[in-house]
């Protein structure tokens, strides 16, 4: 049957996600356009087609014991010098990003993987380009806030022509979304 190669991640809702991938893609980051706007649970990971359904199996598990939280965005970091990557913080909900990753990754799952960098969730706004739009995707998002309920994740398949296409979107079992602190009910930019 072949492998296939997956990822599991959070979407970052519209309008937040349009934005941020217009931005990546004006900041000069080619594969902006095949990469949906995400927080990483699962990085790409090759696995045989026919682990498929162990896959979504252990998925819907995972998202049945989960419950919504909410998640805000809040300025940019970045991973320079160690890897070419600005990012937008995750402010509220990377606790609840670690835990659900640590469970998605767990050794007796079908999906054990070893991370190459500890897990850090953010949003990738710029990746592998030159150094100068690097700074400039630092201070332009810099004064970012968007904020939103997270009620679940998706699994994505990365296609023969490396654009990233959502197989699947499951959804937690809670039916209640904590109050958010801070609440930005849609992404801005600071002005100037």
């Amino acid at each position: 049957m072949g492998t296939v190669t997956i990822g599991v991640s959070i979407a970052v809702p519209e309008p937040h996600g349009s934005l941020l991938q217009q931005l990546r893609a004006g900041f000069g980051d080619a594969a902006a356009h095949g990469i949906p706007t995400h927080v990483t649970l699962l990085p790409p990971t090759e696995v045989d087609s026919s682990a498929l359904p162990a896959v979504e199996a252990h998925l819907t598990e995972v998202a049945a014991s989960g419950r919504p939280f909410p998640m805000r965005l809040s300025g940019t970091g970045t991973f320079r010098p160690l890897s070419p990557v600005v990012y937008v913080r995750i402010a509220e909900g990377a606790e609840a990003c670690t835990q659900l990753q640590k469970q998605l990754r767990d050794p007796s799952g079908p999906v054990p993987r070893e991370l190459q960098f500890p897990y850090h969730p953010h949003v990738t706004v710029a990746h592998g380009i030159d150094d100068e739009a690097m700074d400039r995707a630092f201070e332009e998002l810099a004064g970012y806030e968007a904020g939103w309920p997270c009620t679940g994740f998706a699994l994505y398949e990365q296609g023969a022509d490396g654009v990233w296409r959502k197989l699947r979107e499951y959804t937690f079992g809670g039916l209640v979304v904590p109050p958010q602190a801070g609440h930005v009910e849609r992404g801005s930019l600071p002005t100037r």
